[in-house]
């Protein structure tokens, strides 16, 4: 069903043709590349942050957005989880919405709960005055964090860089922040296209500005979360988020592997595929048997246990766990992660079982 995709090979991080890695960063790039393993590299989304007591002992000093915008404190919750649970890679703590703040559109945390931002937009006006020239600029501190964490990693852990896509982020931006029902970005996009799509150009712009500064400092892996892509009918998906995903994903695939989570949209398969993404990052009612099938060879599998297993028993994990391991057995280029990211009330326990499950697998 893919025989058209216009998606070249993608460019292997590592050597191929040798014997599987026996160290964490190699076997995550490997896998990335669809290559051999000795078992699936493992990390979790939200693996640095709210589940750990070492984050949580960090938050009573250093509000969310201060530890964003610190380099030191960036760094030291990125490698908390590697220090107590050895993932495969680290991903650098941050947050989507520091894009749109680098445009002129700031973001904080409401005491009520929720994010909000200094404005939501409204019009064409209001476009017009986000601003894309300074993203490198106002984003240095993402940067520096990288480098401490490369630095720290010192080879051993691979290192993922990311951002929001355009229309999660266009989410967020025409609200003004959290909102029960995202409904205002999809109302323009039906109704004043010219408006949705000059957001959507100036985002993708930033997105890639900013991607490629991630690269140039350390990060060796990207991943795109394109988290709200279940709002939109699956018709609406290429020309609402697709389209600015494939330009995405195609300037930044010839520097590093992207991995592409775009959640609730395993039906746009091919859409998917076309973005040239070489991972799919699925959520947990995704099928994996299913889709190890209709995806080419060469793409990649990330995902995809349900998050709240993390919150059951250590038998329940152990038990779900493998079944995933199982229905990929022999795929090669399958990355063992969560189908979200970790719940708040995950028990430390069951994330060290899940590991241990993966690490024995044979």
């Amino acid at each position: 069903m893919f025989a058209n995709a216009a998606n070249p090979e993608p460019a292997h991080r590592v050597p191929p043709n040798l014997p599987p890695p026996k160290d964490n960063r190699a076997r995550f790039l490997r896998a990335c590349a669809c290559e051999p393993v000795d078992f699936p590299p493992i990390w979790l989304m939200r693996q640095a942050g709210r589940v750990l007591p070492e984050y949580r002992h960090l938050k009573e000093r250093h509000s969310f957005v201060e530890m964003v915008r610190t380099p030191e404190l960036a760094a030291e919750v990125t490698l908390q989880p590697i220090r107590r649970f050895d993932f495969d890679a680290a991903i650098i703590f941050s947050d989507i919405l520091v894009i749109p703040e680098a445009m002129g559109q700031a973001y904080h945390f409401a005491d009520t709960g929720g994010i909000r931002m200094e404005f939501a937009l409204r019009d064409s006006g209001d476009i017009e005055r986000l601003d894309t020239s300074a993203v490198e600029e106002r984003l240095a501190y993402v940067a520096q964090a990288l480098r401490l964490v490369r630095a720290e990693l010192a080879g051993r852990t691979a290192l993922i860089g990311f951002s929001g896509s355009p229309w999660t982020l266009a989410n967020f931006m025409f609200e003004g922040g959290s909102a029960p029902e995202f409904t205002r970005a999809r109302a323009v996009f039906e109704s004043d296209r010219a408006t949705y799509d000059a957001l959507a150009s100036r985002l993708t712009d930033a997105i890639i500005r900013y991607l490629n500064l991630q690269c140039d400092a350390g990060a060796e892996v990207i991943q795109v979360f394109d988290t709200l892509a279940g709002l939109l009918p699956p018709e609406q998906f290429e020309e609402a988020s697709g389209r600015w995903l494939r330009d995405i994903v195609g300037a930044l695939r010839s520097r590093v592997p992207v991995i592409l989570f775009a959640k609730g949209r395993h039906d746009c398969l091919q859409t998917l595929v076309e973005t040239g993404a070489q991972v799919l990052s699925v959520d947990a009612s995704a099928d994996l048997a299913v889709l190890r099938e209709r995806l080419p060879a060469r793409v990649g599998i990330q995902g995809n246990l349900d998050p709240e297993v993390l919150t059951s028993e250590p038998a329940v994990v152990r038990s779900r766990t493998r079944a995933i391991l199982e229905s990929m057995r022999g795929r090669a280029g399958h990355i063992f992660n969560l189908g979200h990211g970790v719940p708040p009330a995950a028990a430390l326990e069951n994330i060290e079982t899940m590991i241990q499950t993966v690490r024995s697998f044979a």
